[in-house]
C-alpha cells in the first residue's frame, strides 16, 4: 500500500516537472492549448468546491467569472489601475455577490434543480444589465488598452508568461481544494452532499456552510475572469456572462469526476484540446465543439457515470 502511494506521488511529481519545462519545447499554438487546459482546470476546480463537494449544482459560475473580468478591465480602462490589483478587487466583488446569491437561495430553501436555475438566472440578469450599461461598453464590450510588454500591467510579449500564470492558478486551486477536502469544513461539505438532513441532525449548519462554499467558489472564479480579459484583451457580456461559460466550466468536472481532486484537471485535459481542435477544423461552423462535448458526456454517463478519474482509479485498485 505504501509502495503504491509512493509510486502515485512520483508520477505526479514527474508530470509536474514535465509541465514546468514543456513550453520551451512546443510552438505557440500548443502553448495556447496548454494555457487553456490549465485555465479551465482552474475554473472547474473552483466550480467543484461548490457543486462537487457540497452537491449544490451551479449553472451560474459565469456570473463570478464575468464580474472578475469586468471589474479589473473597467478599473484598468478608466483609471489605469493594474489588473494585478483589479483582479483582487474583482474577486471581492464576486465574493459579495456570491454570498448574496447563496444567502438568498439557501434562505428560501432552494435545492437541486431550483438552485441551479437560480444561479443561471443571476448570471443572465448580470449579462443583460451589462449589455445595457454604456459605461461598461454595452454590447460592444471593452477593448483593453494595449501597453506592450508590461508585466506590471498583466501584459506580456509572448505566451510563456501566460502559460506559467495559468499553471500556477491550476496548481494553487488544486492545493486549496486539497486543504479544504482534508479540513473540518471539507468534511462538513461532504456530509451536506451525502445527506443534508442527517448532517443537520448531527449539528452541521448546512445553510451556513453552503453559503461559505458559494463565496469561496465565487472569489476564486473571479481571478479566472481577469486572466481571460488580459489574455484576449477584449471582453463583452456574452463572452463573460453567457451560459456557455458556465457549461464550459462545469463539463470538465463532470467528465473528469465531480467531487474529486483530479477530476477537473483530467476533464480539462480531455475536453479542452478536443474543443480547440474542432474549432480549428470546423471554425466556420458554430457549436461543433459543444456537439463533441455532448457526445463525450453521453459516453461518460453511459460507461463511466462517476467520471473518468473514479473509473480509472477503481479499475487500477482492482488490478493491483
Amino acid at each position: 500500500m505504501l509502495q503504491e502511494a509512493v509510486k502515485r506521488h512520483l508520477i505526479w511529481i514527474a508530470i509536474f516537472l514535465i509541465l514546468l519545462i514543456l513550453p520551451f519545447f512546443i510552438g505557440t499554438y500548443l502553448q495556447h492549448i496548454m494555457i487553456f487546459i490549465f485555465f479551465y482546470a482552474y475554473l472547474s476546480q473552483c466550480w467543484n468546491i461548490l457543486s462537487g463537494y457540497t452537491g449544490q449544482f451551479s449553472l451560474g459560475n459565469a456570473a463570478f467569472f464575468g464580474l472578475g473580468a469586468y471589474t479589473s478591465s473597467v478599473l484598468f480602462y478608466y483609471f489605469n489601475l493594474s489588473p494585478w490589483i483589479g483582479m483582487f478587487i474583482g474577486a471581492f466583488v464576486a465574493l459579495a455577490i456570491g454570498l448574496f446569491i447563496g444567502y438568498v437561495s439557501f434562505h428560501f430553501g432552494l435545492k437541486e434543480a431550483f438552485f441551479a436555475l437560480a444561479t443561471l438566472a443571476f448570471a443572465e440578469i448580470l449579462r443583460i444589465m451589462f449589455l445595457n450599461m454604456p459605461v461598461m461598453g454595452g454590447a460592444q464590450g471593452i477593448l483593453i488598452p494595449l501597453k506592450g510588454d508590461a508585466p506590471l500591467l498583466f501584459q506580456f510579449d509572448g505566451k510563456i508568461p501566460f502559460y506559467y500564470i495559468s499553471f500556477i492558478m491550476m496548481v494553487s486551486s488544486t492545493i486549496i481544494v486539497y486543504i479544504i477536502e482534508r479540513s473540518k469544513i471539507g468534511y462538513y461539505f461532504k456530509a451536506i452532499h451525502q445527506n443534508e438532513e442527517s448532517a443537520e441532525a448531527l449539528g452541521v449548519n448546512a445553510r451556513k456552510y453552503k453559503i461559505y462554499a458559494t463565496g469561496i467558489s465565487a472569489f476564486l472564479t473571479a481571478f479566472g475572469g481577469t486572466f481571460y480579459a488580459q489574455y484576449f484583451m477584449y471582453i463583452d457580456p456574452n463572452l463573460t456572462f453567457g451560459p456557455s461559460v458556465s457549461f464550459d466550466i462545469m463539463l470538465r468536472s463532470i467528465i473528469g469526476g465531480v467531487g474529486t481532486l483530479a477530476g477537473p484537471i483530467i476533464g480539462s485535459f480531455i475536453l479542452t484540446p478536443l474543443g480547440e481542435i474542432t474549432r480549428e477544423i470546423f471554425g466556420a461552423t458554430s457549436g461543433i465543439h459543444m456537439m463533441a462535448y455532448g457526445a463525450i458526456l453521453i459516453l461518460v454517463c453511459l460507461f463511466m457515470p462517476r467520471g473518468v478519474y473514479p473509473w480509472f482509479r477503481q479499475r487500477f485498485s482492482k488490478s493491483s
